[in-house]
């Protein structure tokens, strides 16, 4: 190989790292602009409620969305606010509609109640949306979103699990650090 092109070749390599890098770079910030915009358009849901569980997961411009929920309409409605954000080309819609069920409602209604009133956890309901999510499927109840402190993770989940009709708790609440 002649030294010219063996030049050549290096100086367009050095020359396209940095482009590289800025292509990067601006992918990342626009992953993080989709992100808080995904969250917030989310949230905004007009029967978004602690009832359902929402998440997503961004990867380019493909928007993943997961949870489970309580009306087939806040399945499409998250799918169709996802869809209308700018640099989202695809979204995968993952969403779990929740089976229609008296028996689940009463044990949804007893479950925040259990929570809620708990001297400590009550701040928590004072949120436009209750940070801890309350999931019921054929009467296993899964606790789902964020608190301050392992105590009051502990405390979700003990008071959850004195419901009567519930067969099973599964606690997958995170505590914020």
């Amino acid at each position: 190989m002649s030294k010219t092109l063996l030049v050549g070749l290096l100086f367009a390599a050095i020359s396209l790292a940095p482009a590289q890098d800025r292509e990067r770079r601006g992918s990342q910030r626009g992953d993080e602009r989709i992100v808080k915009e995904v969250r917030h358009e989310l949230v905004m849901l007009p029967y978004y409620s602690v009832f359902d569980d929402l998440s997503y997961k961004v990867e380019g411009g493909t928007v993943t969305l997961f949870g489970a929920v309580t009306r087939p309409t806040l399945k499409s409605d998250a799918e169709n606010v996802v869809k209308k954000i700018e640099g989202v080309e695809r979204v995968v819609n993952n969403i779990e509609v929740l089976p229609v069920s008296p028996n689940d409602d009463t044990i949804r209604r007893a479950v925040y109640r259990a929570i809620y009133s708990q001297p400590g956890l009550d701040t928590y309901s004072l949120r436009a949306v209750p940070t801890i999510h309350i999931i019921v499927k054929n009467g296993n109840v899964t606790l789902t979103g964020a608190v301050a402190n392992q105590g009051d993770k502990d405390r979700a989940g003990i008071a959850a699990n004195g419901v009567s009709g519930a067969f099973s708790v599964t606690n997958n609440i995170q505590v914020d650090r």
